[in-house]
């Protein structure tokens, strides 16, 4: 099998957030597929198989599960399709477990429609303020858990509790706050040890919950947002009644071939 590893949310390798890529002309074991993502230890390896329309059947691993929904794998996935591939078309068509997902190409961006998902207002949960080590000024849910803090040293400054945050019962847990450079509207961390990720560089499908809520709250449906983790990244927001575009760009590390 080949195999790709891209930094997605960046145009510069050793930034942004690497995913593993393994286009596929058949679907292994599922056993085989979670061996190979925990091998390359990477927070994402994504597969995918083209079917006889055209589309792709697109599929996401952890290192130790599969999940439904991940941004910079897919992202990475096109990135592959339209330059080592030779893809040629305008457009990408995912189908996934969270449905159809497309991607296109424009002005240098990868630009991806996926659905909007708002957080629901909750209670704080007794272990947060422990877990991340500040009072929350919002909690909400909607997959992830989205997580208002006053401002972006706080967010840059947090030591989570990697113990503590597995406890929440939630995918991954995102703590943002608005941003202090005028060039950007809003900024994030995202933790998600729950799936054996402790810290993600750079989260696509965490900005389906968090352009929504800053869409609301700045009063704009077109949002600048930066992920301070520590290799960082950078994503264009916009919100569309029920979906949300999400964009970036990506730039290949590593190419080679899988033996089994």
């Amino acid at each position: 099998m080949q195999i790709f590893q891209v930094d997605a949310f960046s145009g510069d390798v050793f930034k942004g957030n690497p995913a593993a890529v393994v286009p596929l002309t058949e679907w292994p074991d599922d056993e085989i597929l979670q061996k190979i993502a925990a091998e390359n230890n990477l927070s994402e390896t994504a597969f995918f198989k083209q079917d006889e329309n055209g589309a792709f059947r697109l599929r996401w691993f952890t290192p130790e599960i599969e999940v439904d929904l991940c941004g910079h794998a897919t992202l990475a996935s096109a990135h592959i399709l339209f330059e080592r591939l030779g893809y040629n078309r305008d457009e990408v068509l995912f189908h996934s477990n969270s449905g159809e997902l497309r991607v296109t190409k424009r002005g240098g961006l990868y630009r991806m429609d996926f659905p909007s998902n708002p957080p629901k207002p909750m209670p704080v949960p007794k272990l947060l303020p422990e877990a991340i080590g500040v009072i929350p000024i919002f909690t909400g849910v909607n997959t992830d858990m989205l997580v208002l803090v006053q401002d972006e040293e706080t967010v840059r400054n947090i030591k989570a509790d990697m113990i503590l945050l597995k406890r929440m019962e939630v995918r991954g847990v995102i703590i943002t706050a608005p941003a202090k450079d005028p060039e950007i509207d809003f900024v994030s961390r995202f933790f998600a040890p729950a799936v054996g990720v402790p810290e993600d560089p750079v989260t696509g499908s965490a900005h389906t919950v968090l352009t929504p809520f800053w869409a609301k709250r700045l009063g704009k449906n077109e949002l600048k947002a930066r992920q301070l983790s520590q290799r960082g990244g950078e994503l264009i927001c916009i919100q569309k009644e029920n979906r949300v575009e999400i964009g970036g760009r990506a730039v290949t590390y590593l190419a080679g071939e899988i033996f089994i």
